[in-house]
């Protein structure tokens, strides 16, 4: 990647100031990110560990992470070893997110994501300009099959955001390295639900929307965790959700 941004740069011409900013940009940001996330790390994980050791979890173990759009927080599950369930260890408020009760669309619409998405170790950031972040993975197969548009929808620092999920920066470290030790020890992807709110019996009898037949999609997933305190194995089958 640098060789290839080094190349372009010799071909261009630009003055010696502007050379020497490009050279900056290439070289020392990927060093400022790494410095900034080795300084969360040493100011943060001793207290996180001590804290996760007292609710019977360690830093490492797999994560399992659910929104829920009308109550506005994101929770952060975690498997105890030695158990296939997995525990709450902490539900957070969101900070920062535009829209209202529905899925994303189109790109520039402004709306945060409903649905079963995974997080990969690509999709870590620490050179968001909002702290630390991780790209959800939107749009899916289910998105993409129903022709829906966007990209880079994060969960990310500070306390605003327009079609991703702000959540200060000191609640987004304790997130991010969560989810970042989970693949170091072997988390291939972390599963992200983003659910429009929590389920109950007979719903539908208080919600009217258009989004009913899609929210009923979403439900068995729900309703599958809540039972058994394991990720649900989602899969899209003929352009619908279906729980396995």
């Amino acid at each position: 990647m640098i060789l290839s941004l080094l190349v372009i740069f010799r071909m261009i011409s630009v003055s010696g100031c502007f050379k020497a900013f490009i050279l900056a940009f290439i070289f020392l940001m990927p060093l400022e990110a790494k410095s900034r996330l080795a300084e969360v790390k040493t100011r943060v994980i001793p207290g996180l560990k001590q804290d996760l050791s007292r609710n019977g979890l360690t830093l490492g173990n797999p994560v399992y992470l659910r929104i829920f759009k009308l109550e506005r927080v994101l929770e952060v599950w975690m498997q105890q070893k030695g158990r296939k369930q997995y525990k709450l260890y902490r539900t957070y408020p969101i900070a920062g997110m535009s829209g209202e009760l529905g899925p994303k669309l189109m790109e520039g619409d402004k709306q945060a994501p409903e649905g079963f998405y995974n997080i990969v170790k690509g999709n870590l950031n620490p050179q968001s300009r909002y702290h630390l972040s991780f790209n959800i993975g939107y749009p899916n197969v289910y998105d993409k099959s129903h022709s829906r548009t966007g990209s880079f929808i994060m969960v990310h620092g500070s306390n605003q955001s327009i079609g991703c999920y702000a959540m200060t920066d000191p609640v987004i470290e304790v997130i991010y390295l969560i989810v970042e030790s989970a693949m170091s020890k072997g988390q291939k992807s972390v599963p992200f639900h983003s659910f429009p709110f929590r389920y109950k019996e007979n719903w539908e009898g208080g919600i009217r929307s258009r989004w009913n037949p899609f929210w009923r999609e979403l439900e068995p997933a729900y309703w599958s965790f809540h039972k058994e305190k394991r990720p649900p194995l989602v899969k899209v089958e003929g352009g619908n959700y279906v729980v396995r």
